[in-house]
C-alpha cells in the first residue's frame, strides 16, 4: 500500500511537472508574440499633460461639438460600454447613420492609423474629422465651432491653461489635439497583461488552452503585439468571400474607395481584439453580433479553417481575458457639463 501510494504521488508530481513545463513554454511563446499595454500612448508632437487631458475629456463628452447638440464623441464611442455604442452603424447629429461600424476609442491611439481605411494618421487627426462630417456631427466649418466654444467662459479658461504658449489657444487644431491627448490615456490593461508579465495564474486552464489554439490556428498573423491587431491592413475575405458568411449586403470596397486601386478592394485595418467580447457587433459593417460566430467566420474567411465548436469556445474564453475593468472615473462625464 505504501508503495502504491508512493507511486501515485510520484505520478502526480510527474504530471504536475509536465503541466508546469507546458505552461512555461506557452507563456514564453506568448511573450514573444504579444506585449503588455503601455500606461499611455505617447506622441512627441502632442505631449500629454494633465490640463490637456482634462480639456480633451470635456470636449469628448460635450454635445456642443455637433451642430444641433445631439451628439458628442461619446455618443458613438461610449466609454461606459467599452468605447462603442454596440450598434451596427451609428446615428449622426441629424439621425442619419454612417456607413461603417464605430470602432472603440480604447487603445486606438496605439494603432497604426485611424478609421477602418486608415485615412487619419493618428487620433489627433481623427478627432477633427467626424466633427466636420455632414452625417456625423455636422459642424459646417472649423470657424463655426471655434466661435461657439469661444462664447463659453469655461473653454476660454481651459484652453489657456492647456496651451499656455499659444497666443490664441482656442483654435481648431488645439481642439483636436486636446481630444487626441485624452484618447491617449484610454489604455485598458487586463488579466492578459498580468499573465504576460509572468503570472501564469492570471489565466485559467481554458483560457490558456484558447491562447494556444489562437496561436496554432494562425490568428497571430494579424492579431499580435500589445493591441492584438490595429497594426496592419488586410483583405477581409482573404481566402473565402465574407458576404456569404456574414450575411452582409453592403458594397463597401474598403481602402479601394480612397485609392481607387482594384488591388485595395476589401482591405481594411485589422481591428484590435482588446475588449472584443464587449465591442460587438463585429466587422466594418457591424454585420455579426455574436463573438463565437465572428471567430468561426474569421477562421474560414482568413485562414480557410473550419474551427470546431471546442476550438471556438476555447478561443472565445481566451479573448475574454482581454476584457479590462474600466474605472468608473473614466466612464463618467465631467461634472462641468452637468449644467451646460
Amino acid at each position: 500500500m505504501v508503495y502504491a501510494c508512493g507511486g501515485n504521488t510520484n505520478s502526480k508530481q510527474a504530471e504536475d511537472a509536465r503541466k508546469d513545463s507546458l505552461e512555461t513554454a506557452l507563456l514564453a511563446q506568448a511573450q514573444g508574440l504579444f506585449k503588455p499595454l503601455p500606461t499611455v500612448a505617447e506622441n512627441t508632437e502632442n505631449p500629454i499633460s494633465e490640463e490637456k487631458v482634462a480639456l480633451g475629456k470635456l470636449l469628448y463628452f460635450d454635445t456642443r461639438l455637433s451642430k444641433t447638440g445631439n451628439n458628442s464623441c461619446n455618443s458613438c464611442h461610449n466609454l461606459a460600454t467599452f468605447g462603442v455604442d454596440n450598434e451596427p452603424t451609428s446615428p449622426g447629429d441629424a439621425g442619419k447613420r454612417g456607413g461603417r461600424n464605430s470602432p472603440t476609442s480604447f487603445n486606438a491611439a496605439l494603432h497604426i492609423a485611424q478609421f477602418w481605411d486608415g485615412r487619419a494618421k493618428d487620433v489627433e487627426e481623427q478627432a477633427g474629422m467626424p466633427i466636420l462630417n455632414p452625417v456625423e456631427m455636422a459642424i459646417p466649418n472649423e470657424a463655426f465651432l471655434v466661435n461657439r466654444l469661444n462664447e463659453i467662459a469655461l473653454y476660454q479658461a481651459r484652453f489657456k491653461t492647456a496651451f499656455p504658449n499659444d497666443a490664441k489657444p482656442l483654435n481648431y487644431k488645439n481642439i483636436a489635439k486636446a481630444i487626441g491627448c485624452f484618447e491617449r490615456t484610454l489604455i485598458t490593461p487586463s488579466r492578459f497583461d498580468t499573465y504576460l508579465k509572468g503570472d501564469k495564474t492570471a489565466l485559467n486552464d481554458q483560457e490558456k488552452k484558447g491562447l494556444q489554439t489562437f496561436i496554432n490556428a494562425g490568428c497571430i498573423a494579424c492579431h499580435s503585439g500589445a493591441t492584438l491587431g490595429g497594426t496592419q491592413f488586410m483583405k477581409f475575405g482573404l481566402i473565402n468571400d465574407y458576404h456569404a458568411l456574414t450575411g452582409s449586403t453592403n458594397t463597401d470596397n474598403g481602402l479601394m474607395d480612397l485609392t481607387k486601386k482594384e488591388s485595395d478592394k476589401d482591405i481594411f485595418k485589422v481591428p484590435s481584439l482588446r475588449n472584443v467580447e464587449k465591442t460587438f457587433p463585429y466587422f466594418h459593417d457591424g454585420s455579426v453580433k455574436e463573438l463565437a460566430a465572428a471567430i468561426k467566420i474569421m477562421g474560414k474567411t482568413q485562414l480557410n479553417k473550419d474551427l470546431s465548436e471546442e476550438e471556438v469556445k476555447d478561443i472565445q474564453a481566451f479573448l475574454s481575458a482581454l476584457t479590462a475593468d474600466i474605472p468608473e472615473a473614466v466612464k463618467a462625464a465631467p461634472k462641468e457639463l452637468a449644467n451646460k
